[in-house]
């Protein structure tokens, strides 16, 4: 996982299409949106989304129930969940 830039989208390519690499799932890109001519349109092991594949159904009530957890955690003094690592760059 992982942002856009962070993959060479040629070299992503070159491994799918040779089967190095079986598959990937991809909502992010180099350059957005994803050109029209892309090759990664038409692989079969290549699965693409609208850059929103973490949405979902119920996802602003899943929002507030992990806000509210983590407040409770912050009130406590106990370890939040998901709590960024800038040292370690997320």
């Amino acid at each position: 996982m992982g942002r856009g830039d962070l993959i060479e989208e040629s070299a992503l390519i070159e491994s799918l299409e040779s089967g190095h690499l079986g598959g990937a799932a991809l909502d992010v890109f180099e350059n957005e949106p994803l050109d029209s001519d892309s090759p990664l349109w038409k692989m079969d092991n290549c699965i693409i989304t609208p850059h929103i594949a973490g949405h979902h159904k119920g996802l602003d009530w899943d929002m507030l129930e992990f806000f509210a957890d983590n407040l409770d955690r912050f009130d406590e003094g106990r370890p939040l969940m998901n709590e960024a690592n800038f040292e370690r760059g997320y």
